[in-house]
């Protein structure tokens, strides 16, 4: 299990766990981070990260990304 931040671009990664406050759990599920659900990283543009999670590309900043467990 590693971060989101360090996981291969454009590979399939399943999420295994979601970390921080309920505050941002809440705010990821409301963007489609589910655990159990697939994900894909599509690019890197500074310190954030291009995600596909159900079919939408979603930015997400590299603190989130390293709260999100593949």
């Amino acid at each position: 299990m590693m971060p989101l931040i360090y996981a291969e671009s454009g590979k399939p990664q399943v999420i295994k766990k979601i970390g921080g406050n309920a505050e941002v759990k809440k705010h990821l599920e409301d963007l489609g981070f589910n655990v159990g659900g697939e994900i894909s990283i599509v690019n890197m543009l500074g310190e954030n990260l291009i995600v596909k999670v159900k079919e939408s590309r979603v930015a997400v900043s590299e603190e989130l990304a390293r709260k999100i467990m593949v």
